[in-house]
């Protein structure tokens, strides 16, 4: 009788997050920032449909780096579980803390379980308070950021994030930038600043994707910026 083969846990687990990281570093970081009234997503991506970023639901976006059918496939589903949460109870009742803890399940699951390989993606959900701009600070909730890994993993971000590949010296990058009650303008170029700068190199307007959450806007917070409107935005 043949000897089944046999490898410890800790070495299983230390060579899918070895596998992970690599397949994630090998794509294109993104970067999050918190400005005055929101928050924006900002990352180098040529394609006009493949997109890294989206809404989720009325105050929450969704951005995500690594192979795209894997966070596409997430994204859809949490669209999916918004919906059903919205329709069955209230839409205020659809959080960016209760959908970050349902990815962190998901793919911890993945991670863990006895699929050939792991997800290859990290993912960001960010929700935006619905504050009338005319209110006192001190009744405003603030932005939220969730950083999922792919491990389950959940961190709480604050201020800013910078998700896939190599991100310490982007974050020293946008922690020199990061000031408070940002522009969103100012809040844009700052993270295209870090990007071309750990790219050692200018990046065209043509091949950023630039989208975020603006709380002052009605009901559904998200927008994306092209074009013209991200032209006028990295002169402003």
């Amino acid at each position: 009788m043949a000897t089944p083969f046999y490898v410890a846990p800790e070495q299983m687990m230390k060579d899918r997050a070895e596998y992970a990281r690599k397949g994630i570093a090998r794509g294109r970081t993104l970067i999050a920032m918190e400005y005055a009234d929101g928050v924006v997503f900002v990352s180098e991506n040529p394609s006009r449909s493949l997109n890294k970023t989206s809404e989720i639901y009325d105050r929450i976006g969704f951005a995500a780096v690594g192979r795209y059918n894997e966070f596409e496939s997430m994204r859809v589903a949490g669209i999916r579980l918004a919906d059903v949460k919205g329709y069955q109870y209230a839409r205020e009742d659809v959080t960016a803390k209760s959908l970050a803890n349902a990815y962190s399940q998901a793919l911890g699951a993945i991670f863990m379980g006895s699929e050939a390989k792991p997800y290859e993606v990290e993912l960001l959900i960010a929700e935006v308070d619905g504050h009338d701009p005319d209110s006192s600070p001190l009744d405003r909730n603030g932005h939220e950021l969730y950083h999922i890994l792919y491990d389950g993993s959940i961190v709480n971000e604050s201020r800013f994030v910078a998700i896939g590949g190599d991100t310490e010296s982007l974050s020293a990058g946008l922690e020199s930038r990061w000031e408070p009650d940002l522009s969103k303008e100012r809040a844009i170029k700052a993270c295209v600043s870090v990007l071309a700068e750990a790219a050692g190199r200018e990046i065209a307007a043509d091949d950023l994707e630039v989208s975020g959450l603006d709380a002052t806007r009605e009901r559904r917070r998200f927008f994306r910026l092209r074009d013209e409107a991200l032209t006028a935005a990295l002169d402003a």
